[in-house]
């Protein structure tokens, strides 16, 4: 902000250092006011029959609430009556609504208000399923949570398959962003094993949300049966194996080392550095006499005088 300000006076813009501090120190001011400002969101906004409940972000005694209603024939939502401006964390509904709405499946939300400052409208969901709201449970499977719904209501007998239930879910602390449209139990396959997810159900009549969700129930998704069997299975290979194995090598090195250090000997070969592919060949020395005759007498040679 400050160079921007810096380039706004080198190029003329500014022709007072006085006025540029004064510009800066304006656009501080008001983005702290307006982060400071915000207000917190309203937490575990929950209807329960007629009485709507909160629970507030923060402690600060200057925020109000405001709580707004939408029928399913009206386009805009509209303050409660008694509740639009007020400092607690409920609000009484049912008197307000029945006089105001022509039809009783109404969604609710509530915003936080300081100094002229709203927040986002966070929505409520119904704590009990009612006519309004789906009663649903959940079932953990390998890989897998089955959402069981039922049609024995009176918004699925009233108009049939026109009446539909939307299926919202997603891993615990992030969004729900992943919904599906299903008019009985449906299964949600394809789940990470060992995570925590998180379902919340709501009525749709002509695609169309009609009435509060049921608030959002969590499970944890078990790990397959064929990778639980896997890991049992080697487990007990293991265990066997080290039970067999240890002994073994516990009698080999106490009683048989001498053995197994001759096993483990290498062959000894003696190198006479030859050439590739000839073979040493070592004369063998042979023990048999060799030939002569035998000398049975020696005479002096005769002389020529004597002859």
């Amino acid at each position: 902000m400050w160079r921007l300000l810096s380039r706004f006076y080198k190029n003329g813009y500014i022709q007072n250092e006085a006025v540029m501090i004064f510009l800066f120190f304006c656009l501080q001011a008001a983005v702290q006011v307006l982060s400071e400002g915000t207000p917190p969101l309203p937490q575990d906004v929950q209807v329960d029959g007629g009485q709507l409940t909160w629970t507030p972000g923060s402690e600060d005694a200057d925020l109000t609430y405001r709580v707004e209603y939408l029928s399913s024939d009206q386009e805009e939502w509209t303050a409660v009556p008694g509740c639009e401006e007020i400092p607690s964390h409920s609000c009484s509904i049912a008197a307000s609504i029945a006089a105001t709405a022509e039809h009783d499946c109404v969604m609710l939300r509530v915003q936080v208000q300081r100094a002229g400052l709203r927040s986002t409208a966070v929505r409520a969901c119904s704590t009990h399923g009612d006519s309004c709201s789906p009663r649903f449970s959940l079932t953990p499977g390998p890989g897998s949570l089955t959402v069981h719904l039922s049609r024995n209501n009176s918004l699925a007998r009233r108009y049939a398959d026109y009446a539909k239930h939307r299926i919202c879910f997603g891993k615990e602390g992030e969004p729900l962003r992943f919904c599906r449209d299903a008019a009985a139990s449906e299964s949600l396959s394809e789940l990470e094993a060992g995570q925590r997810y998180c379902v919340q159900v709501q009525h749709i009549l002509w695609d169309e949300p009609f009435g509060p969700a049921g608030c959002s129930q969590c499970e944890t998704v078990r790990a397959s049966d064929y990778l639980k069997q896997a890991a049992i299975i080697a487990g007990v290979v293991v265990a066997v194996g080290l039970v067999v194995l240890v002994p073994v090598v516990a009698y080999l090195l106490i009683f048989q080392l001498r053995k197994v250090k001759q096993l483990l000997r290498p062959p000894c070969e003696i190198s006479l550095f030859l050439e590739p592919g000839l073979k040493a060949q070592i004369p063998i020395l042979s023990n048999t006499e060799d030939h002569y005759d035998r000398i049975s007498s020696i005479s002096p040679p005769s002389s020529p005088d004597s002859a």
